[in-house]
């Protein structure tokens, strides 16, 4: 009897029906992979998952301003700076510094009390003071990084210099998201620079726990979320197109056993689907009330752009978002402090106090955490004629809302704003507190990825349980 040819074996079967040898390494996948089969379905990694213990917060909104704006000129008071303006600095500074600067600068703004809290705050933020009994306010939060790409990658993933995923990555991967039909992560005007897409990057991490974007570097009129629409397809057509796509990776991923990354693009086709019908109702500031619209500033040209970003930050929050990021750029005043200062914070006073009146006002402050801040501060000592350098050492960022005390300041710098002193607060302590707030343990909320266990606040990070209402 003659012999029948072998059938030809394909490089991925033969891989496949070779594994003996990988056996070890696969168990886990394969194990997973036994867990949904019996479950008769691939679980959805979007799905809301409980946290780890009661949660302060249910959601972030974090006001991010880059550039680095001046803590010594809103929020961290020091008298000392007015009276030794134009003396230089009495002790050392750091070894390493991004620029070059001279003596002392006292702030050309003035610092008054607000609230029953009695917090100084700088004539830059008159509205955001008005809310300082809402707000917690970190002085002594420090860093590694001088310049503005790996402040920026180490404030947003916890890493200067490796590829790491962003914190709302970590979150979504960690928490899910509450609406099904839109993302866990936006990021509204993202910045495409310093670091770029790696501030909202998924990393490792499964790709639907990436940040979506809206906009990016300008103003955000008419900015949406690229290809929300097909033109050239109806929605039957568009269901009938998934569905096919969907029933031959269903295949591919049967023959597969495992594929995360195959898993994440299935997820991402539907979550795409889905968008179309609750992104555009959500982005749709019109139809909010004319008062909420002069509350958050879009009657006024100079604050419009940055309040609809906190107004679209307020919608995609209460339909569920698990973190939404808005950035207003730039604040990096080497030069003509008093006039971009002045100009940047006109911008976002307006728009920041009418979020956080606006969310307390519907009972969301409670358990939404607001954060603001940039990626360093600013020198105390002068730059040139009229600015103030990169200042990674001690700068203040602040939060409300979300399960953090009212009306309470943490950490102390020295007199005159340039090292943190007492009560530090590293970006990994941030990080561990942020997570504590959301009801994660950080050291618990890991990924297995290249044979180790990795996490936001890698081998650091103590929570800041001072702060904690």
């Amino acid at each position: 009897m003659p012999h029948e040819l072998p059938t030809p074996v394909s490089r991925r079967q033969m891989l496949r029906q070779c594994s003996a040898g990988f056996g070890n390494l696969a168990l886990l996948g394969l194990m997973s992979s036994l867990e949904r089969a019996s479950a008769g379905t691939n679980v959805n990694p979007l799905a809301a998952k409980p946290p780890m213990f009661p949660a302060r917060a249910k959601r972030v909104i974090f006001l991010f301003m880059h550039g680095g704006p001046s803590h010594v000129d809103t929020f961290d008071y020091k008298p000392a700076l007015i009276r030794d303006s134009g003396k230089p600095l009495p002790f050392d500074k750091p070894r390493i510094q991004f620029a070059k600067t001279s003596n002392l600068w006292k702030s050309p703004w003035e610092f008054r009390p607000y609230g029953q809290s009695g917090a100084m705050i700088s004539d830059l933020f008159p509205l955001v003071g008005a809310c300082a009994d809402d707000i917690c306010f970190i002085k002594s939060i420090h860093g590694t990084n001088e310049a503005h790409g790996g402040a920026l990658l180490k404030l947003h993933t916890g890493s200067d210099t490796f590829v790491r995923p962003s914190m709302g990555s970590w979150l979504s991967y960690g928490l899910g998201t509450e609406n099904q039909n839109l993302p866990s992560f936006i990021t509204i005007n993202p910045t495409f620079g310093h670091g770029g897409v790696g501030n909202w990057s998924s990393a490792f991490l499964p790709a639907v726990h990436q940040g979506t974007p809206i906009g990016g570097g300008g103003p955000v009129e008419k900015a949406t979320i690229n290809y929300l629409h097909d033109p050239n397809a109806n929605t039957p057509l568009q269901r009938a197109q998934l569905d096919l796509l969907g029933e031959m990776n269903q295949k591919h991923l049967a023959r597969a056993g495992t594929d995360p990354a195959l898993e994440a693009r299935i997820e991402s086709f539907e979550l795409a689907f889905r968008m179309q019908t609750e992104a555009p109702e959500a982005m749709d500031v019109s139809r909010e009330s004319e008062a909420t619209k002069k509350l958050y500033g879009l009657d006024d040209p100079k604050t419009a752009s940055f309040a609809r970003q906190c107004l679209l930050a307020r919608r995609f929050s209460e339909r569920g978002v698990r973190f939404v990021q808005v950035s207003h750029p730039y604040w990096d005043s080497h030069g003509d402090l008093p006039k971009e200062h002045g100009r940047l914070a006109h911008e976002v006073d307006r728009p920041i106090a009418g979020l956080l009146q606006d969310l307390k006002a519907r009972g969301q402050l409670k358990d939404t955490l607001v954060i603001w801040g940039g990626e360093f501060g600013r020198t105390p000592t002068m730059q040139g004629s009229d600015g103030r350098d990169h200042h990674p050492h001690a700068f203040t960022m602040w939060m409300a809302g979300g399960g953090v005390k009212p009306g309470f300041s943490y950490g102390v710098t020295d007199e005159y704003g340039f090292y943190c002193v007492d009560q530090k607060v590293h970006v990994h302590d941030l990080h561990a507190t942020i997570l504590a707030l959301m009801g994660i343990d950080h050291e618990r909320l890991t990924y297995r990825h290249t044979g180790r266990d990795f996490r936001l606040t890698d081998v650091h990070g103590r929570v800041v349980n001072e702060i904690f209402a």
